[in-house]
């Protein structure tokens, strides 16, 4: 219809742009920004360490203790143990990619790190087959694909200094060690 044969009503409404569907995904745009931003600030901070408990686990009543397994690095660090208790242990795999703990004195790191050495295959992006060591080596390790979670019994050794680390190919070079401080 020629702009001469129009009401003046029809010239406004058809003239008239709204702005606010505008405003609307301009500060939707604006917050989803502002969101990813901060989740990736908070991703990279380490998880807030709580004091430890004062009262060490028993076998009737094991201590409630986590740690989540980012890429290359666990928390909570440090992860404060008593000598003698007896810990219910819950292991998250955060991290995008598998992630092992390995809980024990420098013999148990000894013999975990040859053994996944020995179980890493020469080629690039081959995928290892599970490592083992003998049982009387002792320690703890548990092996966890991404997003995979467990809970076990550990009952802390009374002497001597523990290691926390992940000895798959290039993660300790990378920092995946933890520190255990043993509260005495």
């Amino acid at each position: 219809m020629p702009e001469a044969q129009r009401s003046p009503s029809q010239l406004n409404t058809e003239r008239h742009i709204s702005r606010g569907p505008v405003v609307v995904l301009v500060a939707g745009a604006a917050l989803i920004v502002s969101l990813v931003l901060l989740g990736a600030a908070l991703a990279g901070a380490p998880a807030p360490t709580p004091a430890p408990s004062m009262v060490a686990g028993t076998d009737a009543q094991p201590r409630d203790v986590n740690v989540i397994m980012r890429d290359y690095h666990f928390d909570p660090t440090p992860l404060y143990l008593f000598p003698g208790e007896t810990v219910r242990l819950t292991v998250f795999n955060a991290g995008m990619i598998d992630h092992e703990l390995v809980l024990g004195d420098a013999a148990v790191q000894q013999a975990w790190d040859a053994a996944d050495a020995a179980a890493t295959p020469p080629a690039a992006f081959a995928t290892s087959p599970p490592a083992s060591v003998d049982p009387q080596v002792g320690g703890l390790h548990i092996a966890l694909p991404s997003g995979a979670s467990t809970t076990v019994i550990y009952h802390v050794p009374t002497g001597g200094q523990l290691e926390l680390i992940c000895h798959l190919p290039g993660h300790e070079a990378a920092g995946m060690v933890g520190q255990v401080v043993l509260v005495r």
